[in-house]
């Protein structure tokens, strides 16, 4: 094969769809549009995908129950358990610290509970310390510091 006897596979190459040139070439009058309507108009097509033609929307449809407090604060749990395993004597537990040995995300508010033991004493700053964990690590000769959100 040389570089001049190259061409398109047959049938892969179309003209041109030529809309609204009379009735000879199959789309003349109302361009492949049909007769009135929302698509037939010009500029008016475009819709958003939820669109239901007027029929009552998806999310008016379901029911809806419950309430969602719009005020809630999200923590993530570290039990006293895992503070144990993870640190050394006298290490000092900050919400930087558990994101650095992945217990946590960076900028997440933690709450420290009180599930497993402490025999390490620790001192522990979280955004906040159920009673029983804060029971436990003062028991251990740790200290407890609540941080400001």
């Amino acid at each position: 094969m040389k570089l001049h006897e190259l061409q398109p596979h047959p049938g892969s190459i179309r003209e041109r769809k030529r809309v609204g040139r009379g009735i000879g070439s199959g789309h003349g009058k109302t361009s492949g549009r049909g007769h009135k309507g929302q698509k037939s108009r010009s500029g008016d097509r475009k819709m958003p995908p939820w669109f239901e033609g007027g029929q009552t929307p998806l999310h008016m449809r379901v029911p809806k129950r419950g309430f969602v407090n719009p005020n809630r604060v999200e923590y993530t749990p570290v039990n006293v358990g895992l503070l144990d395993r993870l640190f050394e004597e006298g290490a000092e537990v900050t919400p930087e610290a558990l994101a650095e040995k992945g217990i946590c995300s960076k900028g997440d508010l933690v709450k420290v509970l009180g599930d497993g033991d402490v025999t390490k004493r620790l001192t522990v700053k979280a955004h906040a310390f159920s009673r029983t964990a804060r029971e436990k690590i003062e028991k251990a000769g740790g200290t407890c510091e609540v941080i400001e959100k």
